[in-house]
């Protein structure tokens, strides 16, 4: 395979254009000439193009290149995750200890084991869904793209299964109070937000009021009371409690917490 071709080949399997790989460095005319065989770039361009694309010098100019087995596998795999469709089955067909792919390979596999997990609890599966966590886990391990940010959503999802062994997880690994809170603060729908913090309970006055927000959403108003008097006392809580009591049928607490929002 010539330069050009393993150039152009290199670009597309990292997913960029030619004026994305150009960047300010050289011309998009110049790349398709590369790319074509009608230039050959200076070993300075090729340094930086190389660069770019995360790849040594010597993998475009030795006479043949190493290309991986896994390249079709991968690429139908993006393909398919791309379109919210499970692809541990495909992923099935992956060739193991490849460079080129395994950081890659091992991320999607846990993406899409926690995806099929979700649908799999939604279907009323436990058991399933617990082996499917199971495997994103292992998975998540391998690779260094696996985010805290993902490994909170796991163990969301453990929780939701298997409490009493999401506890556990949870004890071995404690995750930093405020980056609980903003994970679940960012969440819309208050169900989700409450299945959040419950999977991270915490003896914190920001956490309760986080929780009584989710329950007097889902207009749980006696739950909301217990974790309104554990946050922070300022006027909004205290409105809130003066809403609650009001739903309740408790007008003493009510017009008792209506002053204490007016002081």
């Amino acid at each position: 395979m010539e330069l050009g071709q393993r150039l152009k080949q290199a670009r597309l399997e990292a997913g960029l254009s030619q004026r994305q790989l150009c960047g300010e460095e050289i011309t998009r005319n110049m790349l398709s000439l590369i790319e074509n065989g009608s230039a050959r770039p200076s070993m300075e361009t090729l340094r930086y193009l190389a660069s770019r694309l995360g790849k040594p010098m010597g993998y475009f100019l030795e006479e043949q290149a190493v290309t991986s087995p896994n390249q079709e596998i991968m690429a139908q795999a993006r393909a398919a995750f791309a379109q919210k469709q499970p692809v541990t089955q495909l992923l099935s067909q992956y060739r193991a200890n490849d460079p080129v792919f395994d950081p890659e390979y091992h991320l999607l596999y846990a993406l899409s084991c926690m995806a099929e997990a979700e649908q799999a609890l939604a279907d009323n599966k436990p058991q399933y869904a617990w082996s499917l966590l199971e495997q994103a886990a292992l998975h998540g391990q391998q690779t260094p793209y696996y985010t805290p940010e993902l490994e909170r959503a796991h163990l969301t999802l453990c929780y939701q299964v298997r409490p009493e062994s999401a506890r556990e997880l949870i004890r071995d690994n404690p995750l930093p109070t405020q980056q609980i809170l903003m994970y679940a603060q960012g969440q819309a729908d208050p169900v989700r937000k409450g299945q959040i913090l419950d999977a991270f309970p915490q003896d914190d006055p920001q956490w309760h009021l986080l929780r009584a927000e989710a329950w007097f959403e889902a207009q749980n108003f006696a739950k909301a009371i217990s974790h309104y008097t554990q946050a922070p006392q300022t006027r909004q809580v205290y409105a809130r409690l003066e809403l609650c009591h009001k739903e309740l049928g408790d007008f003493q607490n009510a017009y008792y917490y209506a002053l204490k929002a007016r002081e």
